[in-house]
């Protein structure tokens, strides 16, 4: 019976010994992505409440102890709402409410996103200041002095636990933006640029490292400027923990291996607040020995939080002063618009925009597309919310020189994003995004389409015909100018286009055989504000718009097309 209570105490003691030595702690890491301005629930385009904002994500954040919490922004926030968009350009002098915003629920780092490089220099440099958290881009360099121009890391330390927190953007900038909006700083590739930097991160030590890459998912390739490189990163640079990564749009959660066989989670996070990226990190470790991680991940549904009442009724001001903002009426339109009729041919909405680039540039030939997929301005009073209807980004209008071949192969690059090649009046028309059985991808009952709208570029001053029954590449046909004057493949034409497409954006004027410093040396003229202030500035002077079905190009066979027409809005929309 002695040596029995001897074992036991025995055990016991050693059992104290192993549960004194063990240290334990657990964090979670919350990041929201590609907010474009939807900070407040309330959506100041649409004049409508909404159910998700960062008013659900002040709830979780304020009910949790902030020793255990990350909070992590992945850019894309200072566009996309007229609540960035105000502060951005026309209330200056107030601190901006995004700082405020990110400042009050205690973010702990963000990273930059291409979106908030497109507002200029003036407001992310100001909102960059007004930040209680470092901004981070490891991969935008400074050309001056060669180092970052926004932090590349930054270092947290929580609940026991030190984190690194690196930073990362799409380098594929230039292919969008003019220079004047992020003169001195280049962008560097993103697989390079973190085997740079992992090994000074690994200097600090970290328990975890994590990457916060304003890019979308991509693929483990290592495409040198490629637009969505957060696999690639995750996959071929050893080190990483987690990487969070947006720009994409899309939602995701992954478990990959580098190349070293160490598992990395990644997670995608949507868009305007739609979902919160959320990882949980429990930490155990002997003592005298390396801490052992269990790393979990989730996609949680914004609207699936309750709204915070406290933050509600700090920025009720604020929703009130933006709704008198966007309700100021600005002029009357004779009848309504819509983006639904852009797929089929010559629309009421994209033709306003053709009018009034012509009107404002003086160019013979306008292009444009529709920025949204499925938008329309109303009969009726025209108000400042309905301008972020009508042309959604903040691009700049420009006026550039081509020649008529290079139009016709700017369009024909057009045609091939928008078309597929039809056999027939039954097979598809437009270019979707298929499954295994060749039949369109369906989400929540409708189609979708293989490239953004905001590709689908249509031309008014020249008359042309499109033959979607013809292979990419030889389906335009360009056959005059709008007045009757015979159109040449030899001779110069003024052509109107907006920033993001004269900066090679969808990648029409490679097509045509313009890059580089080529490209900018077309250019004539560059507005000094966005095209939205421009557009406002016209419909003010108009006073009355009478939008109609203008340019002058069809689609070929129209017999064909006429059939898919009815046959694809269905698809596209659910509704004729």
């Amino acid at each position: 019976m002695k040596n029995l209570n001897l074992t036991t105490v025995i055990l016991i003691a050693a059992l104290l010994t192993l549960s004194c030595g063990r240290d334990e702690s657990k964090i979670e890491i919350y990041a929201t992505t590609d907010l474009h301005g939807m900070l407040l629930p309330f959506d100041n385009t649409e004049g409508e409440a909404t159910d998700a904002s960062l008013a659900n994500l002040a709830s979780l954040v304020s009910e949790g102890d902030r020793e255990s919490i990350i909070l992590l922004d992945n850019g894309d926030i200072l566009q996309g709402d007229p609540l960035a968009y105000y502060y951005n350009f026309v209330d200056t002098a107030q601190p901006h409410i995004i700082a405020d915003i990110l400042n009050h629920l205690k973010y702990d780092a963000a990273t930059v996103g291409n979106h908030d490089i497109e507002a200029g220099h003036p407001v992310y440099d100001r909102v960059r200041r007004e930040y209680n958290f470092p901004l981070l881009a490891a991969n935008a360099v400074d050309i001056n002095t060669g180092e970052p121009y926004f932090e590349p890391f930054t270092v947290i330390k929580r609940n026991g636990m030190k984190i690194v927190v690196f930073g990362l953007i799409t380098p594929s900038v230039p292919r969008w933006l003019p220079e004047s909006l992020y003169r001195g700083i280049r962008f560097e590739n993103m697989v390079a640029t973190a085997r740079k930097w992992m090994p000074v991160m690994l200097e600090e030590e970290p328990d975890l490292v994590i990457g916060l890459f304003h890019s979308g998912l991509g693929d483990e390739r290592d495409r040198g400027d490629d637009e969505n490189s957060s696999l690639s990163v995750a996959m071929n640079v050893p080190g990483f923990d987690v990487v969070f990564c947006g720009h994409d749009h899309r939602q995701d959660i992954k478990e990959v291996f580098n190349s070293a066989g160490e598992k990395v989670l990644v997670l995608d996070g949507g868009s305007r607040a739609e979902a919160l990226m959320n990882v949980t990190v429990t930490m155990e470790k002997q003592a005298g020995s390396k801490r052992n991680s269990v790393v979990s991940g989730r996609i949680i549904p914004m609207n699936s939080l309750p709204a915070s009442a406290e933050f509600l009724g700090r920025y009720a001001p604020v929703s009130q002063k933006l709704k008198e903002y966007t309700s100021e009426v600005i002029g009357r339109s004779t009848a309504s618009a819509t983006t639904r009729d852009a797929f089929f041919g010559p629309s009421a909405f994209v033709d306003l925009i053709h009018l009034m680039q012509l009107e404002l540039t003086g160019a013979r030939i306008s292009m444009a597309s529709p920025l949204s997929f499925d938008q329309q301005i109303d009969e009726g009073d025209l108000r400042i919310r309905d301008m972020y209807r009508l042309y959604r980004f903040e691009n700049f209008l420009y006026t550039v020189n081509m020649t008529g071949g290079e139009i016709d192969r700017h369009l024909e690059h057009a045609a091939g994003q928008w078309f597929t090649t039809m056999t027939d009046g039954d097979s598809y028309m437009l270019n979707y995004r298929l499954d295994d059985s060749g039949a369109p991808v369906m989400v929540n009952g409708t189609a979708r389409l293989r490239n953004p709208s905001y590709n689908f570029e249509s031309a008014m001053g020249i008359i042309y015909t499109v033959d979607v029954s013809k292979p990419q590449g030889a389906r335009v046909n360009i056959t005059s100018l709008s007045d009757g004057t015979p159109f040449s493949h030899s001779t110069n034409y003024t052509v109107a286009v907006n920033s993001y497409r004269a900066n090679g954006g969808g990648g029409h004027f490679p097509a045509a055989g313009i890059t580089g410093k080529e490209l900018e040396s077309r250019i004539i003229t560059t507005t000094e504000r966005d095209l939205r202030h421009y557009m406002t500035e016209w419909i003010r002077s108009k006073g009355t718009i009478s939008p109609a079905p203008l340019s002058e190009w069809k689609i070929i066979p129209e017999e064909w097309a006429a059939k898919a027409e009815k046959r694809e809005r269905k698809l596209l929309f659910g509704s004729n």
